[in-house]
Formats: structure tokens, C-alpha cells, sequence
């Protein structure tokens, strides 16, 4: 199926709207989904069929001083991504820096609880005799 022979002349017609700030069927955003909708195409039309036109859409935009929306977003998720990445990596550090002090704190335990064992093992059959409290009362 071929398109429509003027839905080139349509995208383009488009494009001049949305760059001029008239659209008149879509919000007029800086995206190739607008375009489609203020040229009344599909969106594959433009992705699939006519990519010269999505490009030349987007160097027009550029050609202005302005960046497309969708790179807007992406530049702002990018940015997020990347907060997150460095708030990961210090969450790391603390996590591997808990994982030491806990290692070492069952490595101590670990020995005190082997030296009470074998203080139990050798203790066995000794009998202690507790000091006794001197009596201070009458009659002693």
C-alpha cells in the first residue's frame, strides 16, 4: 500500500505549523507524535514510511536553537539515571563497610564463644569453693 500522495505535502505542512506555533490538531509539541497528529498520519507514517521527514523535522528544531521534547526527556532521564547511579554507589560503600564490621564482629564472637567452650571442657570435674560472707551476728 502506498501512501497518500499528498501525505507528504501534509508532514510538511505540519512541520511549518508546529514550528510556527499554529498547530491546529495536536498541543504542538516538539515531538514526531505531534506531527502525526497535526498532520492527520499515522505515526508509522512517519517512522516507517517517511524518516527523511521525522530527521528533518528534528533538524529544523535544532537549526532554531531548540531541542526536541523527546531528547528533552531522555537528557532528563539520563540525568536521573545518573543521580540514581551515584546514590547507588555510596548506598554500596555503606553496605559493603556494614558487611566488614559485621564480619568482624562474628569473627569475635566466634572466638569468645570457642574459648568459653573449652573453658566449660576444661572445667569439668573442678569444684570451687565460693568465699562465704563472715558471720557478724550473736552467738558466732
Amino acid at each position: 500500500m502506498s501512501p497518500a500522495p499528498d501525505e507528504r505535502d501534509r508532514i510538511r505542512a505540519a512541520m511549518d505549523r508546529i514550528l510556527a506555533g499554529h498547530p491546529e490538531h495536536s498541543n504542538g509539541a516538539l515531538t514526531i507524535v505531534a506531527l502525526a497528529l497535526e498532520a492527520q498520519v499515522p505515526r508509522n507514517a512517519l517512522t516507517q514510511r517517511h524518516p527523511d521527514l521525522k530527521n528533518e523535522f528534528y533538524d529544523k528544531i535544532r537549526a532554531r536553537g531548540q531541542t526536541p521534547d523527546s531528547e528533552k526527556r531522555l537528557r532528563q532521564q539520563v540525568r536521573r539515571l545518573k543521580e540514581l547511579r551515584v546514590a547507588d554507589a555510596e548506598e554500596t560503600a555503606r553496605l559493603k563497610a556494614d558487611v566488614e564490621a559485621l564480619v568482624g564482629a562474628l569473627h569475635q564472637s566466634t572466638v569468645e564463644n570457642r574459648v568459653l567452650r573449652q573453658q566449660q571442657v576444661d572445667a569439668v570435674g573442678v569444684v570451687r569453693i565460693l568465699p562465704t560472707q563472715p558471720s557478724t551476728g550473736p552467738g558466732h
